[in-house]
């Protein structure tokens, strides 16, 4: 375990939004390298969708810091809590998911956090194991030890209240069990992103209910998404899916506005303050070029995903694209079938869609009226006209600067 307290807060403050309180992590700190026993750093997932982008590992990626400080991580997958939803941020209650759907999401979550933590120095354990035991006389107990107006502190809580849009109790009971799973585990820490906190300092405040020593809290900050703007969000389609392709995920963050670059290093890489300040500096002094500083960002991003091999060939894939402006030595192929082809010609369309290119004909057909679509080193802008099988055989399709498909027809 590292021993050096101060280079144990500087790399666990580094990116951090808030920690509450920062004495108290001095402390507890401390004490673990004066006994040598590992802080236990919770975090907590709800299983509520199947994929996770690079705006779910900022959370992950400080808790694999605290791994390599020789802390242990108690992931805790929301199995139970996700029957009803984490309502921060929302307006409305959330759909209910079935078991099933939870268990396939879980099992999804974990091969992909598992890119990000250190899997030998990772309790994962679900919430269901203490939450579901649980009697009446035991829920209220709970909720004994909490007021309708502390819960209305809660922002999303007030902002509903005040605009007469419906609570269900069924809500208010979601930061509770949360706070439990604290105590549940006797929780040293607790990570989340910025629209947690409330959530953990509810633990925090169970916990001395319970006579354990309160949680630290660290919130971190949340991710912008490519279009430098927003939070990455699959709904607003700026992410980067950690399983997404190196060459795909490298060629994203090619596309970040430069001044969501420097977020990006402290948010989603293992460099050191004095590294990241320095790439800043440099930058601004214009000793440094943004698209160098950009491309080491990119490599380290898949390198930490996947490993430095495949960091180098994304840069290798995105030059030959970029710069040489050619199409990738390998490009996967797609095999003609007879629904792609309507009175002997070939609709471009179909073939974008069948092939995966697109996700559907009418994104296939914006994308060909916007001129963004090429067979071979034609461009087509007509998404109605046929293409003649002579024409398209062994030729690929590009789709903007990044997606190929090669096609082949058999006999």
């Amino acid at each position: 375990m590292e021993k050096d307290l101060q280079k144990q807060l500087n790399i666990i403050l580094q990116g951090t939004e808030d920690v509450l309180l920062v004495e108290e992590l001095k402390n507890v700190l401390n004490e673990s390298i004066k006994k040598k026993r590992p802080l236990r750093v919770k975090l907590g997932l709800d299983p509520t969708a199947p994929d996770i982008h690079l705006g779910h590992t900022v959370v992950l990626n400080k808790l694999r810091h605290f791994q390599d400080l020789g802390h242990k991580a108690i992931l805790i997958i929301g199995d139970y809590t996700a029957r009803i939803g984490d309502p921060s941020g929302r307006s409305t209650l959330r759909p209910r998911l079935s078991p099933e759907v939870i268990d396939r999401n879980a099992e999804t979550y974990m091969k992909q956090a598992f890119k990000i933590l250190n899997p030998d120095r990772t309790e994962v354990v679900k919430n269901s194991k203490w939450l579901k035991p649980l009697k009446l006389e035991d829920i209220l107990n709970l909720t004994s030890r909490f007021t309708v107006a502390r819960m209305l502190e809660r922002d999303d809580f007030k902002k509903r209240f005040k605009g007469n849009v419906s609570i269900a109790i069924m809500e208010f009971l979601y930061p509770i069990m949360q706070a439990y799973d604290s105590v549940a585990i006797n929780a040293d820490v607790e990570l989340g992103g910025t629209d947690q906190r409330f959530n953990l300092l509810m633990g925090r405040e169970l916990q001395k209910e319970f006579s354990q020593r309160p949680q630290v809290a660290i919130t971190m900050s949340i991710l912008v998404g490519i279009d430098g703007t927003d939070k990455m969000s699959k709904s607003l389609g700026n992410y980067i899916g950690v399983d997404e392709p190196p060459e795909e995920i490298f060629g994203k963050v090619m596309s970040i506005p430069d001044k969501a670059m420097m977020d990006y290093f402290n948010l989603l890489t293992k460099l050191d303050k004095k590294e990241i300040d320095d790439i800043e500096h440099s930058i601004r002094k214009q000793k440094l070029n943004p698209s160098i500083a950009k491309r080491k960002l990119a490599k380290l991003i898949v390198e930490n995903l996947y490993d430095k091999n495949r960091a180098e060939k994304s840069e290798e894939f995105f030059d030959t694209i970029f710069k040489q402006k050619k199409a990738p030595d390998k490009v996967e192929e797609y095999i003609l079938t007879e629904n792609d082809i309507i009175n002997g010609k070939v609709q471009l369309a179909n073939v974008m869609t069948a092939s995966h290119l697109t996700s559907s004909k009418s994104e296939a057909r914006r994308l060909i009226n916007q001129g963004a679509v090429k067979v071979g080193n034609k461009k087509i802008k007509d998404p109605n006209s046929g293409l003649d099988l002579e024409y398209i055989n062994n030729k690929i399709i590009q789709k903007g600067k990044r997606y190929f498909r090669k096609i082949i027809i058999k006999n």
